[in-house]
Order: structure tokens, then sequence, then C-alpha cells
């Protein structure tokens, strides 16, 4: 899980602050040095560190926390408004031109996920502006690079500009602009060619194109798994690039926190984005609040919400809870949750979204063999006849055995399922006596499983 380890550190030194009646200078110097630690262990650039914890030093020595009647928490809410902060103080919107093309140039070194980053920023603003987005394959020297960005392209249905054989990446950007003009595309992401390091080579390539199509957005992608040394990387993209804005990528990993906590400060520019999976809907916008929220332990109930809401038909809701109330609800039903919940992502992706959670919350559980558990779900009810998903109880023993073996499992695990979506039923039952005739404040929605 991302910030594991860090916002595990940040909950214990917290909780040994909540423990105490009144804090003295002694307490909170001890509780700074502390954190001072762990971000360093997270590889956090140590002057982010020097300046993050002097700040929180010389509001916590103030009168807000001493002779508060809750010392523990005014200091934990100090650290959070620090962290935020750090992180960039507010979501910084994305650059649109009202008439004309919104041109993006997504730069950064290869391995960073780039190419795939392009990919996710033109289906979003799809989605979420309603533009009509075209790609432009620039990078003529990494192999398979335009293939790749076609791939993509074609999973999305979205066109991606190429010209066979021509290696000016600026020739290419050229025409594509042309075409988009001539074509009515608003949105246009250039996918530049990145290198293993920075040289003197490849700057010089991005700042023609930069000077060529005057982009609406430079967009620098950086690894956010990589700690200090993708900071230095995106200081020099800055330098010599004046970019507008940073993604983070593989935030669904391992991630030690030292590039979401460094970026920002090292470069005076904005994360706008953060890549939190594998899949082309696994891109979000950056809340700086919601993220120090997260690493500092306290979950990120708002995107979870956001997740789920993007995710859920309103009018396939309200079928549903029609459903529930008459006792309707069948194995089509359960299938369609199961997808809507692994469409939201990983599920340890949703669990770190909850208040207090951390690697020893989920100790003893492995996330794999959840994620394995709703494919196998899922592969149980397609692997039914629609009459046997609409009514459950006709499956009797041989059917079973047929369906076990049509989707690779096992009668114990159609067993399992089908004794889970009964219990789903019993519980939808009791929670529709408990709601009746309460008007609209009965509501209920079904919880996703």
């Amino acid at each position: 899980m991302a910030f594991d380890g860090l916002n595990e550190k940040f909950q214990n030194i917290f909780s040994g602050l909540k423990r105490k009646g009144k804090l003295d200078e002694a307490d909170i110097k001890a509780a700074n040095r502390e954190i001072k630690l762990a971000l360093l262990e997270a590889d956090v650039n140590f002057k982010v560190v020097k300046q993050f914890t002097k700040a929180v030093a010389e509001r916590a020595k103030g009168a807000e926390v001493l002779k508060s009647l809750t010392p523990g928490q005014q200091f934990i809410k100090i650290v959070n408004d620090e962290m935020t902060k750090l992180l960039g103080g507010e979501l910084q919107k994305m650059t649109f031109v009202d008439k004309g093309i919104n041109l993006y140039m997504m730069v950064g070194l290869q391995g960073a996920g780039k190419t795939t980053t392009a990919a996710k920023i033109a289906n979003l603003l799809r989605k979420e502006r309603k533009l009509t987005p075209m790609l432009v394959a620039c990078d003529v020297y990494r192999p398979a690079a335009i293939t790749q960005l076609q791939v993509l392209g074609d999973q999305l249905n979205i066109p991606v500009f190429t010209i066979p054989d021509q290696n000016d990446p600026r020739v290419i950007a050229s025409e594509a602009i042309k075409k988009a003009e001539a074509e009515g595309y608003d949105l246009v992401i250039i996918d530049t060619a990145g290198r293993l390091q920075i040289d003197e080579a490849l700057m010089k390539e991005l700042s023609d194109i930069r000077d060529l199509v005057h982009p609406t957005e430079t967009l620098l992608v950086v690894d956010g798994m990589t700690g200090q040394e993708s900071v230095n990387v995106a200081k020099e993209f800055n330098d010599l690039l004046d970019i507008s804005g940073v993604v983070l990528t593989k935030l669904d990993g391992d991630t030690r926190g030292g590039a979401a906590l460094s970026v920002t400060y090292t470069t005076g520019k904005s994360i706008k984005f953060i890549g939190t999976g594998e899949k082309l809907s696994d891109i979000e916008l950056f809340y700086p609040d919601r993220m120090a929220s997260r690493i500092l332990g306290m979950g990120d109930i708002l995107s979870l919400i956001d997740k789920a809401q993007n995710m859920v038909d309103e009018e396939k809701a309200k079928e549903l809870e029609t459903k529930m109330r008459n006792m309707e609800f069948d194995l089509n039903d359960f299938l369609e949750q199961i997808k809507q919940l692994r469409e939201m992502g990983p599920i340890s992706n949703l669990l770190e979204m909850l208040p207090g959670a951390n690697q020893k919350m989920f100790k003893g559980m492995d996330m794999n063999e959840t994620e394995d558990q709703a494919g196998k779900t899922e592969a149980i009810i397609t692997s039914m006849t629609p009459e046997e998903r609409s009514k459950p109880a006709i499956i009797n023993g041989s059917r079973r055995k047929r369906i076990a073996n049509g989707s690779g499992t096992s009668v114990a695990d159609v067993n399992r399922l089908l004794k889970g979506y009964e219990q789903s039923r019993k519980m939808m039952k009791q929670m529709g006596n408990l709601t009746k005739g309460k008007g609209k404040k009965g509501r209920f929605k079904m919880p996703f499983m």
C-alpha cells in the first residue's frame, strides 16, 4: 500500500501524543524529532524535512497547543496543515482554452509511465471535460513506443497521430497540430521521447517542440517510487523547460513518500495528477489536503466517495434499491456490484482511504487473495445460465458441479458463493423491514460487496 510505512510511523507518533493530558515543549520537541526521522527514512529531501519540522515547531510552541484542552489533537492539526501546505496547499486545476486546441506536452525519463499517462489523461479529460482528444506519438527512439501508444489509443478509441518513417519529432508535432485544426480536435496530447538519464540532446529536442507548438501545459511525469532521485530529475526538467505541473505515477505500489512530499517544494510547481494503478481509468486529480490525510493515516473518504460516484449509474442504483426492497435482487445484480467494485481499483487502494488504515491494520489479510476471490466470484456467476442467475434456487448438485467445471473452480467455491448470496438477501430483507414507512429518510443503498 502506498505510503504505508510513513503513515504507520505518523499514527504511532500521534497515538503517543493523544495519551498525554498536557504537552510541554519537551514533548513537542520529541515528537518533531520523530517526525523528522520518519520523513528522512521515507526519502524526503532533507531541505524539505528541515523546513517542514521548523514550521511545525514554531506553530506548536504557541498557546494554540500548549494551552489547549486537547493539545494532542491541536498538534496533529498543525502537522496536517503544514503537510497540506507542503504538498501545494490546494487543488491546482489544469489550464483550458475556450476556443482552439488544448495542447498538453508530456515529458520525463524512460520508465516513468509517460506514454500510459498520456492515454490516461486523454481518457479522463474526454470524460470530464467532453473534449475530443488526439494522441501524438513523438517518441521515435524507444523501440515499440509508437506501437504502445497506438495500442492504448485503440483500447480507448482515441486516434493516434504518427508519420511512418519520420524520425524528426518536430515535424510530427507540427503536422499533428495541422491535422487537429483541420479535423476539429480540441485536445492534443504529445508523448515525447525520454532517456534513461537527462542529456543535452534530449532537452534541446524537447525545448524545440515546446517552442514550436506552444503547449497549454507542459507536464513532467515522475515515478513516485524513486524518492529523492525523482526530485533531482524534476528540478532539472523544470530549470530547462519551465514545466507547468507534475504527474506522479505508480502510487499504487510501495511508495515511500519522498517524491510526493518533495517535488512541489523543489520545483515550485504543483502536482496535477496522480497515477493510482495499471488500468487506463486509474488516474486522479491531485488534492493536497486529501493526500496529506492519506499520508498521516487519517484516510481519504472524499476520494473514496468520488470513486464510488463516478462508478455508480444513478438509474441503476435506483433500480437496484427497488429490487432490494422487493426481494428481487439476483446474481446478475450481485455480479454488477462486484464489477463496479473492481472498476474502482485495487482493493488495497480502497482500504488505505479508510481512516487509520495501515499495514498493521490489515495484518494477516492477503490482498492478492482478496482480489483473486473477486475474480473467482465473477467467473462462477458468468458460468451460470441466465435462468440460474435470475433463479439461484434451481441450482442443484449437478448444476453446481457443471458451474464449477466451467469456471475452473470447485463445488465448495460455488457453495460458498451461493451461501454468501443468501446471507446478503436475508440482510437486505431485515434492512427493508427496518426502513418501511420512513419515507426518504429511510432510504438505503446497496454497499459495494
